[in-house]
């Protein structure tokens, strides 16, 4: 059978089905923040004439409440026996409990015959797991919390693994890594579905600071490096992140730490995981990130600001990391209001 497309009633209006699928020990978040995301566009496009209705249902293998990760408790709207209709998006949420779900047959062909009439299917988090034990992500880009990119990859090695992305979108087959970014898959959904305007609406409602792109890093700069130990590189790094614009090459950071060169940059690495001009570059490419979603800084001003000689150098390490250019990158995420 074709894959079901939104289906118009009487009063004109199309109606989207997102249906969640839920086990013992999912988190929480996996499926509140990605729920409210699709409730508020509901909300936003709702209407008469051509409006689009939003309809959301949650579907575990067996009735009753189903108690989340952190202890509290869902009552899903759906077992799975019942779940038939149409659906427009389904998706996987995840949970350390997603592994024993992985282990009901069941479950997991209602999942794969599911998808299968699906427009898209998607996961969040650990959820990819499931996608991947119904058959769904072999030959498939995917990604998943950081933790568990190389389980995946061991589990399903027919799976590209992404471990950086936020979220990965590989034709009708979304994954997000951990949580929060499920809430930045399904904005991106919205925005595919009723354009960026609806999707930025969704965003101010739920008081987001912005959509993140899907090739977005997992973490901060400072977050993405590992933690030193020396007291004298924490130092250099809390530094750095106040003054992108200064001279910071590795004899001027050896001698802020009081090292030689070839010391600074020997533990520097040994303690970070980066070389020191690794780090500096990851660090001015996310203050422009910043720059550039929230302000009307020509481009040329914004490398200025974060330290890059010329815009040319800019593009390239902003390319190369975000995998966008800045132009493309502000006329993307940037609210109108910061784009003059």
């Amino acid at each position: 059978m074709p894959p079901s497309r939104p289906a118009a009633d009487d009063e004109g209006m199309t109606t989207r089905r997102v249906v969640f699928a839920v086990f013992p020990g999912f988190q929480l978040l996996d499926l509140a923040g990605p729920n409210e995301v699709f409730v508020q566009a509901g909300r936003l496009t709702a209407g008469p004439g051509e409006g689009t209705r939003v309809v959301v249902d949650t579907v575990a293998a067996a009735p009753g409440p189903v108690v989340s990760s952190g202890g509290l408790a869902v009552s899903p709207t759906l077992t799975t026996g019942e779940a038939t209709g149409p659906v427009d998006t389904l998706v996987a949420v995840g949970g350390g409990g997603v592994h024993q779900a992985c282990q009901d047959a069941a479950f997991v062909d209602w999942f794969a015959r599911t998808s299968r009439l699906a427009r898209r299917t998607a996961s969040v988090c650990s959820g990819a797991f499931l996608l991947g034990a119904a058959g769904l992500l072999d030959g498939r880009r995917a990604v998943t919390h950081w933790s568990m990119c190389e389980r995946l990859a061991a589990r399903h090695p027919g799976v590209t693994v992404e471990s950086d992305p936020i979220f990965v979108r590989d034709g009708d087959l979304w994954t997000s890594a951990g949580v929060t970014a499920g809430m930045d898959l399904a904005l991106a959904m919205v925005e595919a579905d009723h354009g960026p305007e609806v999707s930025r609406a969704v965003a101010r409602q739920l008081v987001m600071f912005v959509q993140r792109p899907g090739g977005q890093a997992q973490f901060s700069a400072q977050l993405a490096a590992q933690r030193p130990e020396r007291q004298s590189l924490r130092d250099v790094i809390d530094w750095v992140a106040d003054h992108l614009a200064d001279d910071l090459g590795v004899p001027a950071l050896a001698a802020r730490a009081g090292m030689s060169e070839r010391h600074f940059t020997r533990v520097f690495r040994a303690e970070t995981g980066r070389t020191p001009a690794a780090y500096v570059d990851s660090a001015r490419v996310e203050a422009a990130r910043r720059l550039l979603e929230s302000t009307g800084t020509t481009v040329d001003a914004v490398a200025r600001a974060c330290g890059y000689r010329n815009p040319e150098t800019l593009q390239r390490s902003f390319k190369r990391t975000v995998q966008v250019t800045p132009g493309e990158y502000r006329r993307r995420f940037a609210p109108h209001s910061a784009v003059r």
